[in-house]
């Protein structure tokens, strides 16, 4: 049960902030306060890449793991609901985002990155375009052969970018071949530097 909890704190990193939301209950707020104070004193200059960033979250969401099943409560959700749960957690998040909690700020930064062993420099993707995320910046996310989902930041014009200038709804699911390049850029909501992987050619296969 545990660890079905602790995956409800991914949810709102794979899902759209998008959805309508009532204004948190007190329990909720509660849950939602604390996680923020929790992420908000962790020290930064040890949060370096995405791994080390969703550890420090889950940590802090592990945390208030009893608090989940009062917020369940004022919810009317069965704990064993987890379509509801998944929802409940995509809540928590958008709680966070929505009240501009700093270190969720910091950690949705790190946490969009997509740093692996060997993947320094430049490189060619191959994957599904699963969707395109909107912070800062564009983000196209694509997931490869093995599911594993990766990240990269529509930060300039590239070749293949005007094709995604209007409704890109018809290019979801689709294969397409990405040309990337590390880049380091600081984020102004994030008040520091992250290497993110920039887009400079897109091809829908």
């Amino acid at each position: 049960m545990k660890q079905s909890l602790l995956l409800l704190l991914f949810t709102f990193l794979i899902t759209p902030l998008l959805w309508a939301q009532t204004a948190p209950g007190p329990k909720e707020q509660q849950i939602t306060d604390n996680i923020c104070d929790c992420i908000s004193r962790l020290d930064y200059s040890k949060v370096t890449n995405k791994q080390t960033a969703e550890k420090a979250f889950m940590d802090c969401f592990a945390s208030q793991g009893s608090m989940i099943l009062d917020v369940a409560n004022e919810r009317n959700v069965e704990i064993t609901d987890q379509p509801a749960m998944r929802a409940l957690g995509v809540g928590i998040g958008k709680n966070l985002m929505q009240q501009n909690c700093e270190g969720f700020m910091k950690l949705s930064m790190a946490m969009a990155q997509t740093e692996t062993a060997g993947d320094i420099g430049s490189g060619v993707i191959e994957g599904r375009l699963k969707r395109i995320e909107t912070k800062d910046f564009n983000y196209f996310v694509i997931t490869d052969n093995s599911n594993k989902e990766k990240s990269f930041i529509w930060l300039r014009q590239f070749a293949g970018s005007d094709e995604f200038m209007g409704n890109t709804k018809n290019y979801i699911g689709k294969t397409v071949r990405i040309s990337w390049q590390d880049i380091e850029v600081f984020v102004p909501s994030a008040k520091n530097y992250y290497n993110l992987k920039e887009v400079t050619e897109l091809q829908v296969l």
